[in-house]
């Protein structure tokens, strides 16, 4: 029961609880769709561009030990990609098919060990971009 008489006109809240599920996901401090598409994209691509490098330097390796190790490297990088895709396409989007600039910058790289060195450098840079994205907090909708 109210203190409203009978004649005052209804008041309309203006964010009532049964609309929040219309809300955009950032309203409730979660990331938006667009922003988690376009970061799952962005390692997408590094990986990729990990992938076809540690498989090339598989290649060009005369050394069995580091052959291996790039080869191994590049099944992880590969079981990533997969992954980063699968989620992309949980999300109702098209994974990205480039390959990210890092390819092109570590093949340029003609002495093997210091294109590891560049690869490992990636791998610090991808560890950065995960600790950014901890603190989104993905919308489960």
């Amino acid at each position: 029961m109210t203190n409203q008489p009978d004649d005052d006109p209804a008041v309309e809240v203006s964010s009532p609880a049964c609309s929040t599920q219309e809300a955009d996901d950032a309203y409730g401090g979660f990331a938006g769709r667009d922003e988690v598409l376009a970061s799952l994209n962005e390692l997408l691509e590094a990986e990729r561009a990990g992938a076809r490098v540690t498989l090339e330097t598989a290649r060009a390796a005369d050394n069995t030990t580091i052959a291996e190790l790039m080869r191994t490297i590049q099944r992880d990088e590969s079981r990533w990609c997969a992954l980063l895709s699968r989620h992309i396409k949980a999300l109702g989007a098209a994974p990205s098919p480039n390959v990210g600039a890092f390819y092109a910058k570590a093949m340029a790289i003609a002495d093997l060990g210091e294109r590891i060195a560049f690869l490992n450098r990636g791998q610090g840079w991808v560890a950065r971009k995960l600790r950014e994205m901890l603190p989104l907090r993905v919308g489960n909708r």
